[in-house]
């Protein structure tokens, strides 16, 4: 394959930040599009190294799974990770706040209201640093080209993969998807609704266009 002789990361999910032992702070990410990435990157000869949030999706074979829950732990992950990659592709939705505190014990329901303090969660993609491809993912409301390409500008990545979630057949849970790449030279690739399978080969045919 084309990915021979290459180390590709991948993260996947949505990271969850716990607010005491039962709850946790998450979003609708189902791991769908990561895992989709990182087993056509090892069908393309890669060795890949999948990091992902809790997911209920079955563990892929051929593939060095790393299982964390918070944002905090994926980037340590990503960190030690990322030491010998040739290409971080970050496909996670992890998580922008977390708790600043975290009950130890069950928060019993006496009080009327409930108010949380939430933190930023670390910028995984623009904190962790080496010299290796790096692919975000934009899940955007309003304005998806645009707001991508300010990301892409922003964390300096090589690849961005935007996704209009308002749309229902494509984003979180579903099998398809929607989306629109944009590299580092600005190149623009909308692509039509395919397999979250065929995105994830898209992905990868740019993804050996900048190696």
């Amino acid at each position: 394959g084309d990915l021979a002789g290459k180390h590709v990361v991948v993260t996947a999910g949505g990271t969850q930040e716990p607010i005491d032992p039962v709850r946790h702070i998450g979003n609708r990410s189902s791991g769908k599009a990561g895992y989709a990435v990182a087993e056509a990157a090892r069908d393309r000869g890669a060795a890949v190294a999948l990091i992902t949030a809790p997911t209920s999706l079955p563990e892929p074979a051929g593939i060095e799974v790393v299982h964390i829950q918070t944002a905090t732990q994926m980037k340590e992950a990503v960190a030690k990770a990322v030491a010998k990659t040739d290409a971080l592709i970050m496909a996670a939705a992890v998580a922008d706040y977390q708790p600043k505190d975290f009950a130890r014990n069950k928060i019993k329901k006496e009080t009327p209201g409930l108010t949380l303090e939430l933190v930023r969660t670390p910028d995984i993609i623009t904190e962790v640093k080496g010299n290796f491809l790096k692919v975000g993912f934009a899940a955007e409301s309003e304005d998806v080209v645009a707001n991508a390409r300010l990301k892409l500008k922003k964390k300096q990545l090589d690849l961005i993969v935007a996704n209009d979630i308002t749309s229902t057949d494509s984003g979180f849970g579903v099998d398809t998807n929607k989306v629109t790449l944009i590299d580092r030279d600005g190149k623009i690739d909308s692509l039509p609704l395919l397999t979250k399978r065929e995105v994830a080969d898209r992905i990868l045919d740019k993804v050996v266009e900048l190696l």
